[in-house]
């Protein structure tokens, strides 16, 4: 059990939701921060300003699967005021406080090595992230019917990446009948797409295999589908982009080159919630108790 264990849950979507109800049946003591306008309350939860929160009895922090902004602003759906984590504040935790954030970002590696605090990295685990392409995957589908006037059998089909999302997502194109291509760096990933039955290339060529693209899904965070490669890529294609902020598409371009190409961060968050949010908690669940475990032992 959680009790008597100062939890503060800052921001966040819907999957935030059954993160707190998670927590509450284990007798968590929680403070809610960027909740005010969820037309909901919880018993054994309390919503608060950071403001109104001792950071000196404070044991973790939850923060959304975005983690923060490079400034340090949390993502808050059910806010309109702007929530902050600031190294100031955290400094005033218990040395013992742990970070708990989907993934990391610049601002936050910095905030946790100059306060010496611990950070974890749920979207790292193999687990999260396999359980978490699920949903990903079944509304990667849904934005590729709505947005294109073809049928995904027979699609040609680019998959950027083949990491545990890319091998989900090319996985269950390839069921559809589509034919699927998929582009990475790494060559164990193109061993095994050629395994699962596709085709595997290099992203040097990446180039040459867009002329013939209906439909691509990027899962890469970083630019690879460059002005150069959108150049080659026919104007009827379809870009969705699912990998973390900014994505790995050049939007400015497929614009002026009349290419449909969207962005959806958090998809799991918008198009199954609850699944998605169960995941989450219970892993942190698993996470905090066996962590508050080892510190009531040492």
């Amino acid at each position: 059990m959680l009790t008597n264990r100062h939890i503060v849950i800052m921001g966040g979507d819907a999957r935030q939701i059954e993160v707190i109800n998670k927590l509450i049946a284990l007798d968590a003591h929680l403070s809610l921060v960027g909740f005010d306008q969820l037309d909901r309350n919880f018993n054994g939860a309390s919503k608060v300003t950071m403001d109104e929160i001792n950071p000196g009895t404070v044991d973790s922090i939850i923060l959304p699967v975005s983690g923060t902004s490079q400034e340090g602003i949390v993502e808050t759906t059910f806010s309109n005021e702007k929530v902050k984590l600031t190294k100031e504040w955290v400094a005033k935790t218990p040395e013992h406080c742990v970070i708990y954030s989907g993934i990391t970002t610049r601002y936050l590696n910095q905030l946790v090595a100059e306060t010496g605090r611990g950070l974890v990295k749920l979207f790292a685990r193999d687990d999260v992230a396999i359980y978490n392409s699920i949903p990903t995957v079944e509304g990667t589908l849904m934005m590729v019917i709505q947005n294109t006037d073809i049928t995904i059998h027979d699609a040609n089909v680019i998959v950027l990446g083949l990491g545990r999302t890319g091998m989900s997502v090319a996985r269950a194109f390839h069921a559809l009948g589509a034919h699927v291509k998929v582009g990475s760096r790494n060559p164990a990933q193109i061993a095994r797409a050629i395994e699962m039955g596709v085709k595997g290339f290099y992203l040097k060529d990446l180039e040459k295999e867009v002329e013939d693209n209906e439909i691509c899904i990027n899962t890469i965070p970083a630019l690879v589908l460059t002005s150069q490669v959108l150049s080659r890529m026919p104007a009827s294609s379809f870009i969705m982009d699912i990998a973390s902020l900014p994505g790995g598409t050049d939007f400015r371009f497929a614009k002026k080159r009349g290419i449909k190409a969207i962005i959806t961060p958090g998809l799991p968050g918008m198009v199954a919630p609850k699944t998605a949010g169960r995941v989450i908690a219970n892993v942190l669940a698993d996470l905090l108790l066996d962590n508050f475990s080892k510190e009531d032992k040492s």
